[in-house]
């Protein structure tokens, strides 16, 4: 029984949330029969190439398979960079946007709009980093920095950049003032394959590096001195393991914009539904997340004529999911 849970909500669960992705939209709905017909198609199995020049076809493999891919790799990277810096710092309410991300990559895609000089989401990866950088350098005192200081110097750096943003707002005219908000809410409805091919190489990277390194994330967990005992060096650890969440956290951020606690939310419905183990959260993570977030985009695309801006559906629907696994297994939730 536990496998086939394991089964379900790691592998069957998203490529099934891949395939009613693929057959709504607000533009056309499709059956299943049809989606395969033109995978078939997209394969060389048959041949139809009245079916081939449609504008379905370019529907399903130019606007909705792109936004897909990318909304998964998306989740996936948030998700388990918010797994990952809660076993680093051992603090639960630590995810992605804690050592300022978020409002250093914002900061930095609302300059690149009101000057540009550089792309926005090149913009936004370099002042994610930097705000990462400006972090720990404020943190850091007498050779060592200490999980409190990171985090108390991520919200004054935070709070810093986000002042920054509202100055450029203030300067910024009513249409780029609207693409600045629209943009801190998530922007998903701009993916396209260039997005996606800019995201994947350094969102595939870091989550390979964490999946080699789960086992270690269990040994953090544990404290230091445990870590120590069995030949692990948990500072340089931390610093790699803080490294890639910062990576895969800004590579998301500059591709679709701000989608606010996604980190937070996930790594706990992961570790509620299967335990503390990271061997087993690392992977669910990935699964639960890239199909969450997923799950949230079809709602924000289909259920009004309009399109609402994925971070506020993430709050809708996470919210109260989150309240009611931790309500569920709150005698739990030390173990």
């Amino acid at each position: 029984m536990k496998s086939f849970k394991t089964l379900s909500l790691l592998i069957i669960l998203p490529v099934l949330l891949v395939f009613i992705s693929l057959i709504i939209g607000s533009s056309q709905n499709i059956g299943f029969g049809e989606l395969f017909h033109h995978i078939a198609l997209e394969l060389g199995i048959s041949k139809d190439e009245a079916v081939l020049q449609g504008s379905l076809h370019t529907i399903l493999w130019q606007v909705r398979l792109p936004r897909i891919v990318l909304t998964f790799l998306v989740g996936a990277s948030l998700a388990s960079a918010g797994g990952v810096l809660q076993s680093v710092f051992r603090n639960p309410i630590v995810d992605p946007f804690t050592l300022g991300i978020s409002s250093g990559s914002a900061f930095g895609a609302a300059l690149a709009m009101l000057f540009p000089v550089m792309a926005v989401n090149v913009s936004a990866f370099i002042f994610g980093v930097a705000a990462v950088v400006v972090t720990y350098l404020v943190s850091y005192a007498g050779a060592k920095t200490s999980i409190v200081s990171m985090v108390l110097s991520g919200m004054i750096v935070s709070g810093v950049f986000t002042a920054f943003l509202t100055v450029l707002q203030y300067l910024s005219d009513p249409y780029k003032l609207q693409a600045i908000v629209q943009w801190t809410m998530g922007n998903l409805h701009t993916a396209s394959w260039q997005k996606v091919h800019t995201a994947v190489f350094p969102i595939l990277i870091g989550l390979s590096v964490i999946v080699i390194l789960r086992w270690k994330l269990n040994l953090l967990a544990l404290g230091d001195h445990e870590a120590m005992a069995v030949g692990v060096n948990p500072t340089v650890l931390k610093l790699v393991l803080m490294a890639v969440a910062t990576m895969i956290t800004a590579s998301s951020v500059a591709a679709v914009g701000v989608i606010s606690l996604f980190g937070l939310i996930v790594p706990h419905i992961s570790r509620m539904i299967f335990g503390p183990n990271n061997n087993i959260t690392v992977w669910a993570n990935i699964s639960i997340g890239g199909a969450f977030l997923l799950l949230i985009d079809d709602f924000s695309r289909t259920v009004m004529p309009f399109e609402i801006p994925i971070g506020v559906f993430t709050m809708i629907i996470g919210a109260p999911i989150f309240i009611y696994l931790m309500r569920r297994n709150a005698i739990n939730w030390n173990s």
